[in-house]
């Protein structure tokens, strides 16, 4: 039996489009010689589909996608994810659900056990838990076919209490069959090879796991689609944030004369490593852009550009995504504007050969300070003349965006966010956060990566002290801690969940840590204004981290 994964990126509620490209897909298989080929989890519709799943039109349009699929099912069997309609009264109308097509029918619907409620999930939401488990027989053999979280329920502390896959080998399946959804996260691949290596183990039958790929806004599924053999192996890996077509025959996989693989030994990051797995971050921030733009149907961006870091970073990301001559760069340098960060400026553009100009502000900013002197009633320089400077270029930003038609980038990075060190209206304008979710030491790491090669971003750029320059001689240091310990509390705090004890236990100074997360916790009202952030790590803000604005705790 010669089973196809079939590894694509669509786009939600884009039926027509994901029918074809489904459809295509069962074809090029067919010319694979393929028994079986099998599509990521909800592909009829998209993944996350979220309240469109509310839509009774919606959901008819899923079956449409369904009867349309099935059609191309004669000579080949096709595993497709939708939703399914729950024949009971009782319980949510829908499951999430794996159809099973062959000789142009519906032979059977698996409907998903494991409903994810955390982080970027909310399935329970929508979805009713499956109450029954049948393997699918196929041709001699039996499919055990389980949708993404089914198989995640084999840890030391199980989050469900049930396993959909202890159910399934008392029927003695031949293979087990994930089709899944799984989001990328910079410390998640290594850990979805070590849940699939622990299933194949625990059950000592193969597994063909197909991942879904692209951005869906602030979600980046990552593919690397997997086919392990009965003793642990793997047999066969999917590339990595592309689309692709691959598969292997199961006899191959059962009778295999490799050793069995002990279990893996995989420990998830306990600390924050600034370089780690960033070429992948690199990767999947250039596929965020790209597919948030494509499946907008935007084409051209604009970010301003301050000869700073996060800005250059952006930019370089930003090319590479949608072509140099697509993205914008403007800068507009204030009274305290450094003439070398201008400088670095022009030579970052000149070395992408992206367009850029050139927009002093001091008249603007003269003008905004005459026009508010009355009400500031003399007294001294503070945030409200450094805020001034970013919310003028904030306007101009998106002046240009309105009469050309550009998306605006917005340049913050994940350790700014965190500590409220940002304008609102101001520099945290923007449609699309490109670096929300890297850390400050990572964005360094994210410029010598772009740097591997040759020198893309200005060797000053990257050496030089962070700062604004809203006022004169202003450095970042001034208000906030040094990144490198800042970046390590906030990763303890933010991904891993530790409280000040904890943190102070790990040796960081305890005032530190104490000033760190009040900033945090006070600020959530300017993240709750921010725009939609590339998720890279395993707890974002945006929609996977939900605080009070209100809170007292530890503010």
């Amino acid at each position: 039996m010669n089973i196809i994964l079939a590894q694509q990126n669509y786009h939600i509620g884009n039926f027509e489009k994901n029918i074809a490209k489904i459809i295509d897909g069962i074809n090029a298989a067919k010319a694979q010689g393929a028994d079986l080929v099998v599509f990521p989890e909800l592909c009829v519709c998209g993944y996350p589909p979220r309240d469109f799943l509310e839509f009774e039109d919606f959901i008819a349009q899923c079956y449409h996608a369904i009867d349309a699929i099935k059609t191309h099912t004669k000579d080949i069997a096709v595993l497709v994810g939708g939703p399914a309609r729950n024949p009971q009264r009782e319980g949510k109308d829908l499951f999430n659900a794996a159809w099973f097509l062959y000789e142009g029918e519906v032979k059977q619907v698996v409907h998903k056990t494991l409903l994810p409620t955390y982080d970027v999930f909310d399935e329970y939401r929508y979805f009713e838990p499956s109450y029954e488990w049948n393997i699918i027989p196929f041709k001699g053999k039996k499919l055990a076919v389980t949708i993404c979280e089914d198989i995640w329920n084999l840890g030391d502390n199980p989050l469900y209490r049930i396993c959909p896959m202890d159910q399934l080998i008392a029927q003695e399946p031949d293979v087990m069959i994930n089709l899944s959804a799984s989001p990328f996260d910079y410390d998640h691949d290594e850990d979805r090879k070590e849940i699939i290596l622990a299933n194949v183990l625990k059950y000592k039958i193969p597994m063909y796991y197909c991942n879904a790929v692209g951005s869906q806004t602030e979600i980046v599924f990552d593919g690397g689609s997997l086919i392990y053999d009965a003793q642990g192996n793997i047999a066969k890996e999917l590339p990595y944030f592309e689309e692709a077509m691959d598969g292997m025959e199961l006899e191959k996989l059962v009778g295999s004369h490799l050793p069995p693989v002990k279990p893996a030994d995989f420990t998830p990051l306990t600390e924050l490593v600034f370089d780690h797995n960033i070429d992948r971050i690199y990767d999947a921030l250039v596929l965020g852009i790209r597919d948030y733009f494509g499946k907008m149907g935007f084409t051209k961006a604009i970010l301003g550009s301050s000869g700073g870091i996060d800005s250059a970073v952006t930019l370089a990301i930003a090319c590479d995504a949608l072509g140099k001559e697509n993205v914008r760069a403007i800068l507009m340098p204030s009274p305290y504007s450094t003439s070398h960060s201008v400088d670095d400026a022009v030579a970052l553009s000149k070395n992408l050969d992206n367009p850029y100009d050139i927009i002093r502000i001091n008249d603007i900013y003269e003008t905004f300070l005459t026009t508010l002197e009355p009400y500031f009633k003399g007294l001294p320089f503070n945030v409200a003349e450094e805020n001034t400077q970013s919310r003028i270029r904030g306007n101009l930003l998106m002046g240009l965006s309105n009469k050309f038609g550009y998306i605006l980038l917005n340049t913050s990075n994940k350790s700014e966010l965190s500590t409220g060190y940002g304008t609102l209206y101001g520099d945290m304008a923007g449609g699309l956060s490109v670096l929300g979710d890297v850390y400050k030491m990572q964005v360094y790491s994210l410029a010598r990566y772009i740097n591997r090669e040759k020198e893309i971003i200005p060797a000053n750029i990257i050496d030089k002290a962070p700062s604004a320059e809203l006022r004169p001689d202003q450095k970042d240091s001034d208000s906030l801690p040094d990144y490198a310990i800042l970046d390590r509390i906030l990763y303890q705090y933010i991904e891993r969940r530790q409280g000040p004890r904890e943190i102070v236990a790990q040796g960081f100074d305890a005032a530190l840590v104490s000033r760190a997360l009040k900033m945090v916790n006070t600020n959530e009202y300017k993240r709750n204004q921010f725009c939609p952030i590339i998720r890279v790590s395993s707890k974002a803000f945006g929609v996977g981290r939900r605080v009070p604005i209100v809170g007292k705790y530890l503010s």
